[in-house]
């Protein structure tokens, strides 16, 4: 039978082996990115400076609206789907172009 003790020996143990692997791996890490930063002439700013290309390319900015409802003030950019407003609109025979801004 294991006793307590023993078992709170083994814990302590593998703990130890835990944080050593973990050194190692954080060690060998930084060896291959300080590595690929000489290979590529990077610096610590180069890391943390906000790139102009962003992957999303400029999305979630506002645009300025090209069509308005005189009646009710809504207004659309001409992006995406058409409000409701604007399809019942032109369902009813007006222009997109009475809309324009």
């Amino acid at each position: 039978m294991v006793d307590l003790k023993g078992l709170l020996e083994q814990k302590a143990a593998i703990e130890k082996q835990i944080a050593e692997a973990q050194r190692s791996a954080r060690a060998d890490a930084v060896a291959k990115v300080r590595a690929m930063m000489l290979e590529y002439g990077l610096t610590a700013a180069d890391l943390t400076a906000k790139s102009s290309s962003s992957p999303r390319g400029g999305a979630g900015k506002k645009v300025a609206a090209k069509y308005r409802n005189s009646a009710t003030g809504e207004t659309w950019s001409g992006r995406g789907l058409q409000p409701k407003w604007l399809k019942a609109a032109v369902s009813s025979g007006a222009s997109l172009g009475d809309f324009a801004i």
